[in-house]
């Protein structure tokens, strides 16, 4: 209790955010989000039906339990993410918005460009947003400036399962955060969860590797204790290797030195 997760003054006692997508059921998916013990639910608003609640994959859920995190999913430019983010909190959904901005269909990777453009204006108008990024430390240090609540850098290409992929890049941004960082995209065992954990994230986003599997219920109990383990990891060992760049040549000798 003494390890909480803070995001925009939000306290949360687990580091395990969940996604609602591909699951076999709405039935599994909320025996799941029980089992995983998460705080975080990300949903998709086009997935969101507004007009009939009763079959909205939200009724499955309860809403004093777990803190919506509608997305804007679908979004191809800053246009598009923005007008989704707006719609949502008409809709009564939530402040709080994940920024997806992805215009390639093949390997849905996250424009940097256009998602630093949704953010400013989103956070202008008053919205907490946790942006999708590709693991671009710059990028993640100019969200931070405009006022984003986190850093959502991708470990691998959505739903690949192929898990960190990007750990060099994903350290440096981790070392250089002064918010959370929670790793998203690509985490597909228990043990990828673990190492991000034990990289020093703040938390992580898991869904295909839950949903898709063959017992999503218990997997998503083996993903809960595989964030705690990491956590307790980074905590009692902390970082073990160099982050910053290292010269080749020794400075001695050069002029100035």
């Amino acid at each position: 209790m003494n390890d909480l997760l803070i995001i925009a003054g939000k306290k949360f006692s687990s580091r395990l955010f969940l996604g609602t997508g591909k699951f076999p059921s709405g039935e599994v998916m909320a025996k799941a989000a029980a089992a995983s013990g998460t705080e975080m639910i990300t949903v998709a608003l086009r997935r969101v039906n507004l007009v009939r609640p009763e079959r909205d994959i939200l009724s499955f859920l309860d809403k004093a339990r777990f803190h919506l995190l509608p997305n804007t999913s679908g979004a191809r430019d800053a246009k598009e993410a923005i007008l989704l983010a707006r719609l949502a909190r008409e809709a009564g959904l939530s402040e709080w918005i994940k920024l997806e901005v992805i215009p390639d269909p093949q390997y849905l990777l996250p424009d940097p460009i256009e998602t630093l453009k949704a953010a400013e204006a989103l956070v202008r108008e008053g919205f907490i947003v946790l942006p999708y990024i590709q693991a671009d430390p710059v990028l993640a240090k100019r969200l931070t400036d405009v006022g984003c609540a986190t850093i959502m850098p991708l470990a691998a290409p959505i739903g690949s399962n192929r898990g960190i992929k990007t750990r060099e890049m994903l350290e440096i941004i981790i070392e250089q955060a002064t918010i959370p960082v929670v790793i998203d995209a690509g985490l597909g065992t228990p043990e990828h969860a673990r190492e991000a954990m034990a990289l020093g994230a703040d938390a992580v986003l898991v869904n295909t590797a839950i949903a898709t599997a063959a017992n999503p219920i218990l997997t998503a109990g083996q993903f809960k204790e595989a964030v705690v383990m990491g956590r307790g990891q980074f905590i009692s060992q902390g970082k073990k290797t160099e982050i910053f760049a290292q010269p080749s040549s020794p400075l001695a000798g050069v002029i100035g030195q």
